[in-house]
């Protein structure tokens, strides 16, 4: 497949490029204003979009905040019938995509795939795993925790913009958020018992998209948004050879049906970095071999999250 990556050149971009070298490819790297790319396109210059899709099978979109910069993208796709994945932790971004772009892309025969990362994707995928061949659930719990944060120019930016209240899943249907309440969650070591504040993020509105479940509720330790509201927190630095940094996160899907219970528990190493893995692995499954017809989907609706998650705990970027 001929892959193009949109933001190539920014922190997240850079490893989704590197992950496609490292399985054989040989991505486009697209930019909107950056000099190394090897195409320049602008998402308010249709044409130039067009021309930067040229001769490509799929695009990897990882320039935020994706509330302004998803639909341009995703329309030059649809000309160009490519297919589209995106990296989006935004709520409002994701419902959009699926509103606006289904229809039209089972029209051009493509598939359109928002939050394909670790916000949004990942927990799709634990979720769905955890569901195991069950039809619907009562509740859906989803809680992360991160050691720290250390946010990159694009996160600050996109949580500067992204200003729409937040959806949580109440009786079947995205309500706004009340005030969230703090309260703790137990997670394995060696994070242990954290304070959390519930936080939704894209995956509540993915696992709508295709979960029957009546009640669903993310959350997020409390340490990592002290140092995401902290001005002066630096950037990642890379710890290792791959430009991983040190943190680590840990993510518990928990899913209720009656007196059942199923749980998966999901480790690794920097969100950023494991958004890669994630999203290359979801173009390369989705796109050759695909479990449904063209369309705008959820990542847990068209790959199977079992496998999918197997896959990484093989390669080794994540532990079940």
């Amino acid at each position: 497949m001929n892959i193009a990556v949109y933001g190539a050149s920014g922190h997240t971009g850079r490893f989704v490029v590197e992950e496609l070298r490292r399985r054989g490819h040989a991505p486009l790297a697209i930019g909107r204003h950056e000099s190394n790319a090897a195409r320049v396109a602008r998402l308010d210059e249709g044409e130039s979009l067009d021309r930067a899709l040229a001769g490509t099978d799929a695009v990897i979109h990882c320039a935020g905040p994706f509330l302004d910069t998803a639909a341009p993208l995703i329309e030059a796709a649809l000309r160009s019938r490519v297919h589209y994945f995106d990296l989006t932790a935004e709520q409002e971004s994701a419902l959009s995509t699926f509103a606006l772009f289904d229809a039209p892309a089972r029209e051009r025969g493509i598939f359109v795939v928002p939050a394909a990362g670790f916000f949004g994707g990942l927990g799709d995928l634990a979720a769905t795993a955890a569901m195991n061949g069950w039809t619907h659930a009562d509740r859906i719990e989803i809680a992360i925790a991160l050691d720290h944060w250390r946010p990159t120019r694009g996160t600050r930016m996109t949580g500067a913009r992204n200003t729409a209240t937040r959806l949580v899943l109440s009786g079947g249907k995205l309500e706004p958020i009340r005030p969230p309440a703090a309260a703790s969650w137990n997670f394995p070591e060696p994070f242990g018992t954290q304070d959390v504040i519930e936080l939704p993020f894209s995956e509540t509105i993915l696992i709508a998209r295709h979960v029957r479940v009546r009640e669903m509720r993310n959350y997020l330790n409390q340490a990592p948004l002290r140092d995401l509201r902290d001005p002066a927190t630096p950037e990642p630095v890379a710890a290792d050879e791959r430009g991983r940094s040190n943190q680590h996160f840990v993510m518990d899907a928990i899913v209720r049906r009656g007196e059942e219970e199923r749980h998966i528990t999901v480790m690794g190493r920097d969100i950023y970095a494991i958004t890669a893995p994630i999203v290359v692995e979801a173009v390369e499954r989705v796109c050759r071999n695909p479990q449904r017809g063209a369309g705008a989907f959820a990542l847990g609706q068209v790959v199977d999250a079992d496998a999918f998650l197997q896959s990484l705990v093989r390669t080794g970027e994540i532990v079940l």
